[in-house]
């Protein structure tokens, strides 16, 4: 990807059970990181829990989704208040790649180059084992990383479970059945 095309927003199978999407953030690189890698940081965007920063090292993270927002927009039927998944650092290579085991819906690597003044980051989702994950899986990073966007840039984030429910369909639409 050429520096000046801003990233779809879209994820993509880029094979038959691996989603990835990308994001253009501003930087440094540092900075993107620590939102990576800081409970409290992930917290508000994606999910908390400490990391010792060692390959191999177990670690939980914790889902709050309603807590992205202030208000919360409306969570679906069927949706705890919180979610625990415990994982494990996989690969690790500082301000640039980090890979984590996501208990029983594959791995996800999280990959950071610089992109003129900004960063741009690459979420890749291996290993999805049915379409209906990948669905949720889809919506679910989409609205993630639309969320730290915002908050990277000092901008009010959009309405989680709102955008997801509407994202849901839309990668229905977009991904193979």
């Amino acid at each position: 990807m050429d520096t000046k095309t801003k990233p779809d927003a879209y994820g993509e199978l880029i094979e038959p059970t691996t989603l990835r999407l990308q994001r253009l953030l501003p930087g440094p690189i540092e900075r993107i990181w620590a939102y990576l890698t800081d409970s409290e940081l992930r917290r508000k965007w994606l999910a908390s829990g400490a990391m010792e920063m060692k390959v191999g090292a177990p670690f939980e993270l914790s889902w709050r989704n309603d807590e992205l927002n202030d208000p919360p927009s409306k969570r679906p039927e069927g949706f705890p208040e919180e979610h625990r998944m415990q994982s494990r650092i996989t690969e690790l290579d500082p301000l640039r790649k980090l890979t984590i085991v996501w208990n029983n819906s594959g791995d996800v690597t999280f990959e950071l180059e610089p992109a003129g003044a900004g960063v741009l980051l690459t979420v890749t989702h291996r290993r999805l084992p049915d379409r209906a994950m990948m669905l949720k899986v889809g919506a679910g990073w989409h609205m993630h990383l639309d969320i730290l966007v915002a908050r990277a840039s000092g901008k009010e984030p959009p309405l989680f479970w709102d955008g997801w429910a509407r994202l849901q369909q839309d990668y229905d639409r977009r991904l193979p059945a």
